[in-house]
């Protein structure tokens, strides 16, 4: 082992000597890498190797690697790369092709080696390993269902790409799809090649036309122009894995290419007969130029005539699934957004969408998100009382969600609606307290706007006691924030003094009162300190910054530097684990005048 491992550190010298001839590394630095790369090699040559013995030689490889370059675009020199770079690669694809030969399941091993070649532009080693991974299928069917597919998909868009071969990336998709049969991605990405072959072969019959030259020797194939590949992958895709969600990617795909219209209506149709009850299929309606050929109308294109969506099926809409209907709105919704100068059209859209909403709404299967976007399209058409109405149903229907609440009560505050304050007491009692911090924010918000004073520090007493610490830690911050803006420096030192022994507390609470103080026109150094001495208090041992404020504050005109010191020494006893790291950089670029 001793005389394997000697001889690659020999194998070592002649790049190492260019390393230091060319003044890339020091002498010391040379003898430092020798030593080092002994090290690893041993690891590697013990009876007992781990994964993790190549990954640090790998990495170690890859540092020195990026390190050359950094230090080639420092001095200019730009030679004896072949020497040098070329040896260390070489190096690494060697490491990484005995340490995938030993774990040959491993996916995250393969994908490394790849990002390493594509990265360090060695394209003709990149394609070895391809040829290797292809050698090496992989080994459980729980490992199939991972990666793997993945890694057929990058070879093979390596072979079309940048190797300009769509036989072999054809080849491989077929090889990867015997291992990976139910693989969605392969299918997809497979459709997506052929069709992208065949808009290649598609232009340079073109240019070659254009350029009116004898086409003898360059016979394209019908077939392959109209897409028949690409028809025959989507046939056997569609046969072996069911679903409209897949067969609706692969349109998606087809539609990308403009010459694949017959494909597309195969597709459609197939929809249509296989599918014709999903959700999805009805969602095509909402595309433009899609919907008319699936359910054989206009699908609301320069005109809005009845559409796919509408008529006999508008008609049975009562019975439709809930999925459906938000499909149906989403088409009208995509047809009101349309842009149009004729307003009898605009007002025929809207008049069209607020019927469905409304009709969604009888039916009990309107979406909760919808309601929003129903509200939407009411206060936008200036419909106020109306708004107000599907803003009260929301609350009823979804009474236990904090989102429908705060949508809401933001409208009826906006509409000045007599019930608000009613309607912010049930809400509190009909959501989980845990996600209620939104309603307090907004009646918080409402009440300091439009209530007297008094009801609004009653207001805020009640948060102050509420069991979830998130609101009442942002009541404490909001009150000492409302009392300051109400009652100036006396009223938020009085509630800042009643609030500062009762916890949870958040940074911002004391922040917010340090603050306020620096605001006054003569602080007071000791109300300072013991603001900040509070704060220290509960986040001092994870909050380097706090400390640097601390600095900060007794280095400005008001302070006494000679205290710096101490709270530095404090800061160090205190704060826990890289806190002390950051606070050590951070209080360095202060003393030099850099932050």
């Amino acid at each position: 082992m001793a005389e394997i491992i000697q001889q690659r550190i020999e194998d070592r010298i002649p790049e190492l000597e260019q390393l230091e001839r060319v003044g890339l590394f020091t002498k010391n630095e040379v003898k430092a890498m020798i030593k080092k790369a002994t090290a690893l090699e041993y690891k590697l040559h013990r009876v007992t190797i781990s994964k993790e013995d190549f990954i640090t030689y790998i990495q170690y490889e890859i540092n020195v690697l990026e390190l050359i370059k950094k230090r080639r675009l420092r001095i200019g020199y730009q030679f004896k790369r072949e020497e040098i770079e070329l040896s260390i690669m070489q190096r690494i694809n060697n490491v990484f092709r005995r340490a995938t030969g030993k774990w040959k399941d491993d996916v995250q091993l393969w994908l490394s080696h790849v990002a390493f070649c594509k990265k360090w532009n060695t394209k003709s080693r990149l394609s070895k390993v391809f040829l290797l991974y292809a050698g090496h299928p992989p080994l459980t069917n729980q490992v199939a269902t991972t990666g793997w597919g993945a890694l057929w998909i990058m070879a093979a868009k390596f072979e079309m790409e940048d190797r300009n071969s769509s036989e072999s990336a054809r080849h491989l998709f077929l090889r990867a799809l015997r291992f990976h049969p139910k693989s969605k991605k392969i299918y997809q990405e497979y459709f997506r090649m052929e069709l992208m072959h065949a808009e290649k072969l598609r232009k340079q019959q073109k240019e070659l036309e254009q350029a009116k030259m004898d086409l003898g020797e360059y016979e394209f194939s019908s077939e392959i122009l109209d897409a028949k590949l690409a028809e025959l992958v989507y046939r056997d895709a569609s046969a072996k894995l069911k679903g409209a969600e897949f067969v609706l990617s692969l349109l998606k795909i087809a539609e990308i290419f403009d010459f694949t219209k017959t494909l597309q209506d195969m597709i459609i149709q197939d929809l249509q007969s296989r599918h014709a009850d999903d959700p999805l299929t009805w969602g095509l309606h909402g595309q433009t130029g899609v919907g008319s050929r699936v359910g054989g109308g206009d699908g609301g294109g320069a005109t809005d005539s009845e559409g796919p969506c509408d008529g006999h099926r508008q008609e049975r809409g009562a019975v439709l699934p809930e999925a459906m209907w938000s499909c149906y709105i989403a088409f009208c919704l995509d047809r009101f957004k349309r842009k149009t100068n004729v307003q009898e059209l605009k007002d025929k859209r809207q008049e069209r969408l607020l019927a469905v909403l409304q009709r969604a709404d009888d039916t009990a299967l309107l979406q909760e998100p919808l309601y929003q976007k129903w509200l939407q399209v009411l206060v936008a058409a200036g419909d106020t009382e109306s708004a107000a109405r599907v803003a009260m149903a929301a609350t009823e229907r979804f009474s236990q969600s904090a989102q429908t609440w705060s949508c809401s009560l933001q409208l009826l505050v906006q509409l000045g609606s007599v019930h608000v304050g009613r309607l912010f007491l049930e809400a509190l009692k009909r959501v989980n307290p845990k996600e209620s911090l939104p309603l307090w924010l907004l009646q918080v918000e409402w009440s300091a706007n439009s209530q007297s004073p008094e009801d609004t520090e009653t207001l805020f007493q009640r948060g102050l006691i509420s069991p979830v610490p998130a609101v009442s830690m942002e009541m404490k911050e909001k009150y000492l924030d409302w009392s300051y803006r109400t009652g100036g420096y006396k009223k938020a030192r009085k509630t800042f003094t009643s609030l500062h022994e009762s916890r949870p507390f958040s940074k911002a609470f004391f922040t917010r009162m340090i603050q306020i103080e620096k605001e006054q026109e003569l602080p007071k150094i000791n109300n300072l300190r013991d603001y900040h001495e509070r704060a220290l208090r509960e986040f001092g041992s994870t909050d380097g910054e706090l400390w640097l404020d601390y600095i900060r504050m007794e280095l400005s005109p008001w302070g006494n530097p000679e205290n710096c010191g101490k709270i530095h020494w404090r800061a160090m006893k205190n704060l826990e684990g890289q806190c002390v790291e950051r606070f050590v950089s951070h209080y360095t670029l202060l003393q030099t005048g850099h932050i």
